[in-house]
């Protein structure tokens, strides 16, 4: 499993781009995690589906409600990583109003999940492989603090947490 001190892996995640701009079109866009996160301080923060009640209540609006107190804690970008397509990840922050605020990045193969060795097998559940949930904090491509949740719980990954600790780590 990663840990504090580890980089993040070499996978591209997938980002739904809702209005084109230069280097990026409409639709599904590939974002290369470690050229993505180099030179930046990451709020990231993962769930085991789009949509899902805990997910949608909780996890996330949490995130976007907090992404200005992040921007002041020196956070440069927030992320949700999800296994998901990215039609999906797209779909969901237009309904949970996240332009903005944080990025949607689809893992639709898990393989941010299995690279980082956070994955949660819900297969008996209909759900398949999917990620565990958790939150990171992330300078230059480097985990700086990492909150894993024990199964079915909501207590450690939430966006007040990782605040704190981005407020901690700040430099």
């Amino acid at each position: 499993m990663i840990k504090v001190g580890d980089k993040l892996p070499a996978v591209t995640l997938m980002e739904y781009i809702d209005t084109p701009t230069e280097g990026c079109s409409l639709g599904p866009n590939p974002v290369p995690v470690q050229q993505a996160a180099a030179g930046k301080t990451i709020a990231l923060f993962a769930v085991p589906g789009a949509f899902t009640p805990t997910c949608s209540a909780k996890h996330l609006p949490g995130y976007v409600e907090k992404a200005a107190e992040f921007k002041a804690a020196g956070v440069d970008e927030i992320w949700c990583v999800s296994v998901n397509d990215a039609f999906v990840m797209g779909a969901w922050g237009r309904e949970q109003n996240v332009q903005g605020k944080v990025r949607m990045l689809a893992d639709g193969d898990a393989e941010f999940a299995k690279a980082t060795g956070l994955t949660l097998d819900l297969t008996g559940k209909g759900l398949g492989l999917r990620s565990n949930r958790y939150s990171m904090l992330v300078r230059d491509g480097t985990v700086l603090a990492l909150n894993v949740e024990a199964p079915g719980k909501f207590e450690v990954s939430d966006a007040d947490t990782l605040l704190a600790q981005a407020k901690k780590l700040k430099t």
